[in-house]
């Protein structure tokens, strides 16, 4: 075979990155109820092999949302939009602890090296439709943005009552969203999936596992809600004891970030393991 010497180089620029073995099924696959269960525990078996990194991760990923908000306006917009990114580098490392490489800080940011216009497309249009349906809901209903957002009197029982009801008519429409968005990330950085594709095959995952996921958020709502209770236990303390501002600060913060800390990057990894179970078929 000849080749031309003036030819372009033939390497690849830009290769995918590889998606977990297996054979890949579009839209999803149910399984069974007490998957939901195991993908926490999977979570906590992909933390266990780096404990300390993970919590590095998290922290990174942390102190970049916080920074990003410090900006005006543009801050939470662009939380919201770069969110799926974000994301996506979080998916990237599961998949590195997978095969048998190492978990970075780096991976907080390896989104924006794959496909970013596409995962960015995704958290626009979810922040696209998320003012929409808050726009909607507040004009059907009659009530005022202050009303929701913000700072309510005690005395005003109707506009808390109000508040309360608008707030549970736009989760309840968030929903299907939550459910488009939940696998974009890998679906888009694994699969070459675009934006409108890879919200419509994680709609399509999730739907098909409505069990599983509510076993999922209801162990879920156990771990976060022990959180609760370590900072209920730290107020408790500090009202116990004559401690000084700092101290009690101190007493009432360590538990719930030490506890954060561990259940962040479970959950995170568990939406590896959740995507993993579902769309790939060994």
């Amino acid at each position: 075979m000849t080749t031309n010497p003036y030819s372009a180089p033939a390497a690849p620029v830009a290769d995918p990155v590889q998606g977990p073995q297996g054979n890949f099924v579009p839209g999803g696959r149910g399984v069974a109820a007490g998957r939901g269960w195991r993908w926490i525990v999977e979570g906590w078996a992909l933390f266990k092999v780096q404990p300390l990194m993970w919590m590095l991760v998290v922290l990174v990923l942390f102190l970049t949302l916080a920074a990003l908000n410090f900006i005006p306006v543009l801050g939470p917009i662009a939380n919201s939009v770069l969110w799926p990114v974000f994301n996506a580098g979080l998916m990237i490392g599961c998949q590195a602890i997978v095969q048998g490489d190492r978990l970075g800080p780096g991976h907080v940011f390896a989104g924006f090296r794959e496909r970013l216009g596409t995962l960015a497309g995704v958290g626009a249009v979810t922040l696209g439709i998320s003012v929409a349906i808050v726009l909607v809901v507040a004009l059907v209903m009659g009530v005022g943005m202050g009303t929701m957002f913000g700072p309510t009197r005690p005395q005003d029982p109707e506009a808390l009552m109000a508040g309360a009801l608008v707030g549970l008519v736009v989760m309840a429409l968030m929903l299907p969203l939550f459910m488009a968005i939940w696998f974009a990330a890998p679906l888009v950085v694994f699969h070459d999936r675009g934006v409108l594709e890879a919200m419509k095959e994680s709609f399509q995952g999730c739907l098909r596992n409505v069990l599983p996921f509510l076993v999922y958020g209801l162990v879920g709502g156990v771990f976060a809600a022990l959180a609760g209770v370590s900072f209920v236990a730290g107020v408790a303390g500090m009202t116990q004891q004559s401690l000084s501002a700092a101290a009690g600060i101190a007493l009432i913060a360590l538990p719930v970030l030490l506890g954060w800390l561990v259940l962040g990057p479970v959950f995170l990894a568990s939406i590896y393991a959740s995507y993993r179970d579902i769309y790939i078929r060994p």
